[in-house]
């Protein structure tokens, strides 16, 4: 039996994980097994429970991971104040994020189903989703804390909402449409009705 270090057992648990959080957004928890999730890492079933003790666990993990990747990745790197938050809502409402879920925000891709989940799923989504919003509180008011924090979330509802309803509609011009209003909607919200 082959014995893997420590740091290879870490980088294969991420690869798992970074996969699985693809491949939910995509095609939803239940709409993907274990079989799947593991093959798309590049592993067989048997190596899911070296790493991980069920699907529930491997799915609360790869949530919490997507939301500090976006986090990580939109958020904090946007600019600071009013201008960060006119690039965080163009991101979310664009054409490229509406037309690639598995690439984007596990909010819209998922939110439906994380209602659905086990308490340490919705917790881990809870978790995630306030580092999220924090971020961009910090933008919104950073002198008024609590009331950014409402807003900041108020924000993030409206721009799920819209890019799911702009995922599902089969007539582009439609969506693309949604997509537009959806951006003036979330910067009237911000109290900035001008988009540049």
């Amino acid at each position: 039996m082959v014995r893997y270090s420590g740091e290879h057992k870490q980088e294969t648990r991420q690869r798992i994980i970074e996969t699985a959080g693809r491949r939910l957004k995509r095609d939803g928890i239940d709409g993907s097994g274990v079989s799947t999730l593991m093959k798309d890492a590049g592993l067989t079933n048997g190596a899911f429970y070296a790493h991980f003790t069920s699907k529930d666990d491997l799915v609360a993990t790869a949530i919490a991971d997507q939301l500090q990747a976006l986090n990580a990745n939109v958020v904090a790197q946007a600019e600071p104040g009013l201008a960060g938050l006119h690039q965080i809502v163009r991101w979310y409402l664009s054409a490229e994020h509406r037309d690639n879920p598995g690439d984007g925000c596990p909010n819209a891709a998922l939110l439906d189903e994380i209602g659905r989940c086990t308490d340490t799923t919705r917790q881990a989504y809870t978790d995630g989703v306030l580092l999220v919003i924090d971020g961009i509180a910090a933008r919104v008011a950073p002198d008024d804390p609590p009331t950014a924090r409402v807003k900041a979330l108020s924000l993030l509802a409206m721009l799920a909402g819209t890019l799911q309803l702009s995922r599902a509609l089969t007539d582009r011009q439609l969506s693309d449409a949604l997509l537009e209003q959806g951006i003036r909607n979330a910067l009237a919200l911000l109290g900035n009705e001008q988009h540049s």
